[in-house]
C-alpha cells in the first residue's frame, strides 16, 4: 500500500472536507473549513503537488466571476467494502468522495473471487487506503498490530477464506452486518433526518443496529444488539438456550412452522421466506396465518427494544423483516405491549449492509489520508 504524504494541519482538513464535497471551489472549501482564503489556497497548493487534489473546471458566481473547482487527485485513492453475507458476498469499491468505482456479487463460498474481481475493476494507479469487511458476528475492539478477525468462530471459515484475496499491507477493518445496514438507513434509508433509532434485522438471524445521537452504539464487547443472545425460552418449565431466539424467530422456523400449518391439497408448502410472502400476497389463508403470527413475534421483539431502548423509531429490515406484509401486525402488537414507537420499513433493502460499509470505508480511507505524518502549518 502507497503511505500517504505527510500533510500539513490545514491541507489534511481541506482534503477532508474535499472528499465529503466532491467538487468545490477554493471561497466554498474556506466557508466549509473554516480557514482563511490564502490559507485555503496554500492547501489547495500542496494537494495538487501531491495529487491529492486536481482542478475540475470552473464554476461562475451570481456577480458573472468564475473560479476554479476542485476534486479529488489520482493519489487520493481508493477503498473496499466487503458484505460477507449468509447467502451471497457483496464487494464495492468506492473513490475517497464516495464515488463508487466497482461492484460484484458472488456466493459466499466464492467470496475471494468476488473481492479479487472487485479489487482488478479499482484504478491500477489508485492506492488502495482501507478495506472495511462486514461480517455476521460480534467484532471485538482492534488490537494494535494484530490482524482483526471475527470474535467468534461463527464467522471465521468464510472470513479466513476471503482473506486470501486481500492484498497485504491494507488495513482491514471489521464491523458487524446489522451496524452497518443501520447506517444505511441513517444516511440514505428510511433513517434519514432521525439521530436515535432502532434497526431491527430479522432474516435467517435476527440481529439490532442501535443509533444514537448519529452513531453507532457498539458496547463494551462489541456485543450491543446481539439480539440472538435474548435469554428463550423464559418460563418455569423450560430452561433458557443460547440463541434459541434467534432460532425460533430466523427464516428456518418459519418455513417449518409453514409447512406443520400447510393444509393437504393446498398444494406444495412453501420452501422459501419469499414465495411464503408472495402466498401471503395472493392471499392464501394459511400463508396469511403464518405470516401474521410471525408479524406478532416481530413485534413483540420490537416491544423488547423499545421498553430498553425507547428509541422512538425502529425500521425493520432483513429477508422478512423487510416485507411490508409485517408492518400493520408489528404496529398492532407493538402497540399494545409498549408505549408510542414509529415503525417503518427499511428502504435500502439488501445492499444495506455494503453500502454501510462502503460508508465506513470512505471515513476510514479520509482518515488514513489526513491522519498520515500530519504536519504544523
Amino acid at each position: 500500500m502507497a503511505k500517504a504524504p505527510r500533510l500539513t494541519e490545514s491541507a489534511s482538513a481541506v482534503f477532508a472536507v474535499l472528499a465529503g464535497a466532491g467538487r468545490a471551489t477554493r471561497p466554498q472549501l474556506a466557508s466549509l473549513a473554516g480557514l482563511s482564503k490564502p490559507t485555503v489556497s496554500t492547501a489547495v497548493a500542496e494537494l495538487e503537488t501531491a495529487r491529492l487534489a486536481a482542478h475540475s473546471g470552473t464554476a461562475s458566481s451570481g456577480t458573472g466571476r468564475t473560479a476554479a473547482v476542485y476534486r479529488l487527485g489520482p493519489a487520493a485513492g481508493t477503498v473496499l467494502a466487503v458484505d460477507l453475507g449468509p447467502a451471497l458476498t457483496r464487494v464495492r469499491g468506492c473513490a475517497l468522495d464516495g464515488t463508487l468505482l466497482a461492484q460484484a456479487t458472488g456466493a459466499r463460498e466464492d467470496a475471494a473471487d468476488v473481492v479479487r474481481e472487485a479489487l482488478e475493476a479499482l484504478p491500477a494507479d489508485a492506492p488502495l487506503r482501507t478495506i472495511v469487511v462486514a461480517v455476521g458476528d460480534v467484532t471485538a475492539q482492534e488490537q494494535e498490530g494484530a490482524v482483526e478477525r471475527p470474535a467468534t468462530a461463527k464467522a471465521r471459515p468464510v472470513f479466513d477464506a476471503m482473506a486470501v484475496a486481500l492484498p497485504p499491507g491494507v488495513p482491514v477493518h471489521l464491523e458487524n452486518n446489522v451496524n452497518c445496514a443501520a447506517l444505511a438507513e441513517l444516511h440514505e434509508g428510511a433513517a434519514r433526518g432521525q439521530h436515535s433509532f432502532g434497526y431491527l434485522r430479522i432474516g435467517v438471524g435476527i440481529g439490532l443496529g442501535i443509533v444514537v445521537g448519529g452513531h453507532v452504539l457498539r458496547g463494551a464487547n462489541g456485543a450491543a444488539g446481539e439480539l440472538a443472545r435474548l435469554p428463550y425460552p423464559w418460563d418455569d418449565d423450560r430452561e433458557p438456550r443460547q440463541e434459541a431466539l434467534e432460532e425460533y424467530m430466523g427464516a428456518r422456523s418459519l418455513l417449518r412452522r409453514a409447512a406443520e400449518a400447510w393444509p393437504d391439497g393446498d398444494g406444495p408448502f412453501p420452501d422459501t421466506a419469499e414465495r411464503l410472502f408472495a402466498l401471503a400476497g395472493e392471499g392464501r389463508a394459511a400463508a396469511r396465518d403464518v405470516v401474521g403470527r410471525h408479524a406478532a413475534d416481530v413485534g413483540r421483539l420490537a416491544a423488547a427494544v423499545t421498553a430498553v431502548l425507547d428509541p422512538g423509531l425502529i425500521v425493520l429490515g432483513g429477508s422478512t423483516g423487510a416485507d411490508p406484509q409485517l408492518l400493520p401486525g408489528v404496529r398492532t402488537e407493538l402497540e399494545r405491549l409498549s408505549w408510542p414507537t414509529e415503525v417503518v420499513s427499511s428502504t435500502v433493502g439488501d445492499l444495506g449492509t455494503v453500502v454501510g460499509a462502503a460508508r465506513l470505508a470512505v471515513a476510514r480511507g479520509v482518515q488514513t489520508v489526513t491522519a498520515s505524518g500530519r504536519t504544523k502549518d
